[in-house]
């Protein structure tokens, strides 16, 4: 009975000598990871060939790309600047001109924008409103993103309102506006001139303090725009600064899809 025993023993934990050993697709599983894993870190320093992957200069973020290309723009502008006023210069030292044509160019590139503008001035100020900001009238849903950025059609009607007031000229941001500008918003950022811009926008005019306000009061756009300043805390400010001056255009003034009328 004691060998019967020993051999049921042996039986049960399945460790005798004729006994096959079980599969086991566990171990299978186990080695097939570590091979995984093996080949991806060979690939990974294929890869990287000894450099920091996450700093590759090389992946640069869409937004970096356009600040860029936004600082060269603006680089680019000033050196035009430079170049023309040299060549005006020149020009002006024996063209051949009166007086009175030297006189009205001048009267035509102060309209254009092109020269600088002195005179009184205002400025309006227009900001995001806090991130956390909630309705502060009764009456009004909780705001969504969309509420609380600054659009396209706020700037636009800030400078349509200062052009009705009769505005002598235009800077937005650090830029003179003149009649080919647009101003433009992609998400809440301003693209102006191939300048990138990020709030607050500052837009300064210049002309009679008085009437520049009063068509800001005036404005149906900008009076739909204070329920959203009242409600939900969007930016608004305006300010009399006294005498500014304001830039001229830097930037090319030739038209590259327009014909002259024949």
């Amino acid at each position: 009975m004691s060998n019967s025993a020993d051999s049921s023993s042996t039986e049960a934990t399945g460790s005798g000598p004729g006994r096959r050993r079980r599969f086991r697709p566990v171990r299978v599983l186990t080695a097939a990871v570590f091979a995984l894993a093996g080949l991806i870190f060979f690939t990974s320093f294929n890869t990287a060939k000894g450099t920091d992957i996450r700093q590759d200069g090389s992946l640069l973020k869409l937004s970096d790309l356009i600040q860029q290309r936004s600082r060269k723009n603006k680089e680019l502008d000033e050196s035009n600047a430079a170049l023309r006023g040299s060549v005006e210069s020149l020009a002006e030292s024996d063209d051949g001109s009166t007086k009175a044509q030297d006189k009205k160019l001048n009267g035509l590139e102060r309209n254009a924008g092109t020269q600088q503008l002195t005179g009184r001035a205002v400025t309006v100020t227009l900001n995001d409103a806090p991130p956390n900001a909630t309705a502060k009238l009764p009456g009004y849903p909780e705001p969504q993103p969309d509420y609380l950025v600054i659009h396209q059609q706020d700037l636009q009607a800030v400078v349509n309102a200062l052009w009705q007031g009769g505005a002598q000229g235009i800077k937005v941001m650090d830029q003179r506006l003149i009649s080919t500008s647009a101003v433009r918003c992609v998400g809440n950022t301003l693209i102006l001139q191939g300048r990138v811009y990020s709030p607050p926008y500052k837009i300064t005019a210049v002309g009679d303090p008085d009437r520049l306000q009063q068509a800001l009061a005036a404005s149906k756009a900008i009076q739909t725009y204070m329920v959203y300043v009242n409600v939900y805390g969007l930016g608004w400010k305006v300010t009399d600064d006294g005498t500014v001056t304001l830039p001229g255009y830097s930037g090319t003034v030739d038209l590259h899809y327009a014909k002259p009328v024949q």
